[in-house]
């Protein structure tokens, strides 16, 4: 395998104040990057959270959870055989460096040497038939033995049989929920299972019971682990075609096995394919369609925004919070627009956005968009 280039390390007291300010309610890993980035440090930040967030029109201040919280939970963490791992860290995997607001920590379980292999995402129906159960595992074996690390995010049919079929090569599993919170609970034992020669994953909070909203966010880091995503089987409504989305978005490739057309189970990767996907009968499609990847030639991510330099810009007025506000609504605009349209300076932009974020009355879309959320009567 690999290894992993090395980079930063965190100080305990540097991950404490990490882990609380990633936990604050309304701050997501782009707000988190912005404060880091405006002030310095997440210790700094929480102190100027408050300030930040009645500029923003907050309606009432949020609670940041305390030293002792944080410190209890990367101390439950480890006793369940977890480690937080922070956005440049060594042990940090590199693709999901490369996506847009990347989570800035990631509870790691089982050995991070997986993530020096190339990677792959399979994904597909949780009613998968048994043609689809098999061809998840097969395509899984055949990845692994090439050596790929596969990626799936652990629920029923396509996801168990592509970790099944990756078990003694290395996979890495995405929890919606907290590292020891494995969904479904049927796969406790395969979550164990991988952390042997794998990982499993999860930016939520430990303990965390995932909910319906949680299980894009899976589908999102899923979709960032890998350089390629293969769906199996999915319908024209799942969370396997928004995985697709999200992995197109990020410029990874996507991948879809055709279907019987007869079959509402190879409606969505019909239509994959209709519109672009590679078409796989075999795991050396996949392979080849990689290789110019993992032989050295640059992979080239979707377009990050970078926030400009905060220390070289002009205080924001309440006017300058008025145009930004006046000029955003429920439709997402890009932030290159915003700053075009309103003429401010963009470290203007992102701080304004960034209090409205914090203060809940932002909401961000993949690609960088931006909108603004309807305040609740």
């Amino acid at each position: 395998m690999t290894q992993p280039a090395a980079g930063p390390h965190l100080s305990d007291r540097q991950r404490i104040h990490w882990l609380r300010l990633i936990r604050t309610p309304n701050v997501g890993p782009a707000s988190f990057r912005d404060l880091i980035n405006r002030f310095g440090s997440a210790e700094t930040a929480i102190e100027m959270l408050p300030e930040i967030m009645m500029a923003g029109g907050a309606s009432r201040l949020v609670r940041v959870p305390s030293v002792a919280e944080a410190e209890a939970e990367i101390e439950l963490a480890h006793k369940c055989g977890a480690r937080f791992v922070a956005l440049g860290e060594r042990d940090y995997p590199q693709t999901l460096k490369r996506m847009d607001n990347p989570p800035p920590l990631l509870a790691v379980k089982g050995t991070t040497a997986v993530f020096g292999l190339p990677p792959v995402a399979i994904v597909g129906a949780r009613n998968a038939s048994l043609a689809g159960i098999k061809m998840a595992r097969t395509l899984a074996s055949e990845l692994g033995r090439n050596g790929y690390a596969v990626i799936s995010g652990l629920a029923r049919g396509i996801d168990t049989a592509a970790h099944q079929g990756s078990l003694g090569t290395g996979t890495v599993g995405v929890l919606a929920g907290g590292i020891n919170r494995p969904y479904p609970s049927e796969n406790a034992g395969l979550c164990d299972e991988i952390a042997e020669r794998g990982a499993i994953v999860s930016e939520m909070p430990f303990g965390w019971e995932p909910r319906a909203q949680d299980f894009p966010r899976r589908n999102r880091i899923v979709a960032g682990l890998a350089l390629g995503l293969v769906v199996v089987e999915a319908a024209q409504r799942s969370g396997s075609l928004i995985s697709a989305r999200l992995a197109g978005e990020m410029g990874r490739l996507v991948f879809a096995v055709p279907g019987s057309p007869l079959d509402p189970r190879a409606a969505g990767t019909n239509g994959l394919l209709k519109d672009g996907a590679t078409l796989v009968t075999e795991a050396a499609d996949v392979l080849e369609a990689l290789a110019p990847l993992v032989g050295g030639q640059p992979f080239v991510p979707a377009r990050l925004q970078e926030p400009p330099d905060f220390n070289a810009t002009p205080p924001t007025v309440d006017s300058d919070r008025a145009r930004v506000i006046e000029a955003l609504g429920p439709a997402p605009v890009e932030i290159d627009e915003l700053i075009r349209h309103t003429s401010l300076h963009p470290a203007q932009i992102f701080m304004i956005l960034l209090e409205l974020d914090l203060a809940g009355r932002l909401e961000r879309h993949s690609g960088g968009g931006v909108s603004l959320v309807e305040p609740d009567l």
